[in-house]
Formats: structure tokens, sequence, C-alpha cells
């Protein structure tokens, strides 16, 4: 098979210079008081559905499986991060959600969190791999900010009265930062917005080749710039996907921005589309910024090179009057996008000094999810 060399692409400040009306591109307002909590006592927040491998969610009765960050309540929800689980949920045809607590068992991580990825479905055998981040180290005094892309493998069973996920593999690393390409990120210290990236692995098959790939969150070694954000990729050696092979960066943000979170790769209209989630707060202080948004780039193949929708890459952004009203969004394969209740309703930013602030005005729940419209180059909330 002839394969294309890999290319990165470059997502810079002129590219953002390009935003314009957005009018288009806002996403609705969320109104706090008519979205509660669906886990009272426990945030929720970066969530991911169970997959087929043409990147469609898989369904049972009509009923979704879905993966959650999750937390118990803390005094300060910033704090979640540093207790954060993996839950199971499922959300019936209706929209009515249903905890099924932990995914994976206590003790089984090999770090002391466990981090955003994706899910794949193997309708052949009910099996379930889930490909997760693991932060920092088993036993570890103070959380770090370390990261480490693990996979493992469950079989999942489905009855009227209980959903589980048992017999776990491994969990096995798929695969590890070269550092040279991309940082090694084993950082002990670090402050949200500011660390780097090597997590949110995210699974896609090709269509047109059928080889499978990993997306992920991570940071460009070779860099003279604090803000060294990037998309990287994977390749699938055989169809265990259990081998992997690291390739160049597919998009590079470089001295424009530190952190594009959460990548996702969709086919569509013979076309391809990425997909991530930024802040305004991790945008390089000397150049231009965007808002809180879900971002996007098209291809012609995975390969690249990539072309930012829309010119400036900007595909749906909080409102301006809520500007921090949700976040960390995954598009689904019909273009719904699902997200999380950050902090609506307010237009400053977090409080650092205030956790009492930040727990009453902290949202910690599933979003009203929205839906995309994709036209070539140009994207908008349908």
């Amino acid at each position: 098979m002839h394969r294309p060399a890999f290319q990165t692409s470059l997502w810079h400040a002129d590219h953002l210079r390009a935003l314009g009306d957005l009018a288009r591109n806002t996403i609705p307002l969320i109104d706090p008081a008519a979205n509660p909590p669906i886990l009272p006592g426990i945030d929720l927040w970066d969530l991911w559905p169970l997959q087929q491998a043409d990147g469609s969610t898989a369904l049972f009765d009509g009923a979704s499986l879905w993966f959650v960050l999750c937390a118990t309540a803390l005094p300060d929800p910033e704090a979640r991060h540093d207790i954060v689980r993996i839950r199971l949920m499922s959300r019936s045809a209706h929209g009515q959600w249903r905890d099924h607590g932990h995914a994976l068992p206590d003790g089984f991580n090999p770090g002391s969190r466990e981090w955003a990825g994706s899910a794949l479905f193997h309708p052949e055998t009910g099996d379930v791999t889930l490909f997760y981040t693991v932060a920092g180290y088993r036993g570890e005094a103070k959380p770090s900010y370390a990261q480490r892309l693990f996979q493992t493998r469950g079989h999942l069973s489905i009855a009227p009265d209980a959903i589980t996920i048992t017999d776990w593999t491994g969990p096995d690393e798929s695969f590890a930062s070269d550092d040279h390409a991309y940082m090694l990120v084993n950082q002990r210290d670090g402050a949200p917005g500011a660390i780097k990236g090597f997590r949110d692995p995210a699974h896609f098959r090709d269509p047109a080749t059928g080889e499978c790939y990993i997306t992920f969150t991570g940071s460009i070694k070779p860099t003279v710039s604090t803000h060294n954000g990037c998309i990287g990729i994977a390749r699938a050696k055989d169809a265990s996907l259990a081998n992997w092979e690291l390739l160049p960066p597919l998009v590079s943000a470089d001295g424009l921005n530190n952190e594009m979170e959460r990548p996702l790769l969709i086919a569509r209209g013979g076309l391809y589309y990425l997909f991530w989630s930024t802040q305004r707060k991790v945008f390089a202080p000397d150049g231009p910024s965007g808002p809180n948004g879900v971002y996007g780039m098209v291809a012609d193949q995975v390969s690249g090179p990539w072309r930012p929708l829309n010119g400036s890459g900007l595909v749906a952004a909080n409102p301006e009057s809520a500007p921090f009203q949700a976040y960390s969004w995954w598009v689904d394969a019909d273009l719904t996008v699902w997200g999380f209740i950050d902090y609506p309703a307010c237009t400053e930013e977090t409080k650092e000094d205030d956790p009492a602030w930040r727990r009453a005005h902290f949202g910690g729940t599933p979003a009203p999810a929205f839906r995309i419209a994709l036209e070539g180059d140009r994207a908008w909330i349908a």
C-alpha cells in the first residue's frame, strides 16, 4: 500500500486574525437553572461515547454508553483534577442519564488519576477497548502532571438492572513520547493551562484505507515558545490495535496556543475533519487569541495538509455574554457536539483566590448538545 508522507500543518496567528462575525458560530446560551447536576454531589466533565469502528455511536435498544470524568464535589471544583476517575453512564433514547459507577476497578490504574480518552466497541465479541490518559504515578504524595497513553479491553454486559464492563486486560501503554518530535510529559509541577500535553487519545478508522489511528493532545519538542501545543497522531501496525507507530504531529500551534485538547477525526463527504477544544487563556499573550470553543481543520486525506475551517479554525464559540459556560467538546460522527457546563452565566475568569465563588458557579454536568453543519472548508452551528 502506498502511504503518503505525513506532514505537519501550522495553525498560526494569521489564521486567528481572520476571525470575523461569529453570529453563525456562537453556541446557544445555557440556562444553569434548567440544567441541574444529573449526579448531585459528583462533578462530571469531559465525556465521550462508546463508538463503533466507523465512528458512529454504539446503540443498545436506543441507549448510548458514555465514559465521563468524575470526582466527588469538593469545596473547590478546580481540585477535581487531583482525584478524577472515569465513570460509566448510559443515556436513553429519551435523554435520561443513568449511572453505572466507576468504569475501571479500584487500584487498576497505573497512575494517580484517570484522564480523558475514547472507547471502541467490538460487536463480534461484546468487548470494549478503552483508550485513556494515565495522569501522574501510582503512590505519589502530590499529584503530578505526568501523562501517558494507555489502553485496556473489557467485556460489556447489559442487563435490565445493570450495565457493567468486567475482565479488563492490562492496562498496557499504547505508545510513549519519543522525546524528539513530542515533549516527554513527566513534569511533577504545573498549573492548569500551562502544563504540557501527551493525553486525550481518540481512535479513528480511515474509511478509505481501513487503517486505524489515535490522535492526541501533544506538545512540540523543538520549540522556542512557551505555547507549543500540537495534535499528535499514531498509526496501528496491525489489526490487534496493540502496536502503534508514532507519526509526526498533524497540526502544530507552536507560538500560538498551548493546549489543543481532546482532538478527534471525522470522515465526511469525502473529506477529513479534525476538531479540538481550546480556551482563550492558553493562547500566547503576545499574539491574537480566540474564544473558548471548538476549533477545526479540514484535509483531503489523513496525512494532510490541513487547512483551518472558516479560515480561522473557529467552529463554535461560547457566547460573548457567557464566555466560560461550557468546555471540552466531543463532536460525534453525526455532528452532534457534547460538552460539559463549566462556569455558565459568568463573564469573568474563575477567581483563583475564591474557591467558594467557584463552587457556587461551577456547573459540573453535561451541557445541552448542539449540532454543527459542514460544507467543504466551512462550518457553522446548525
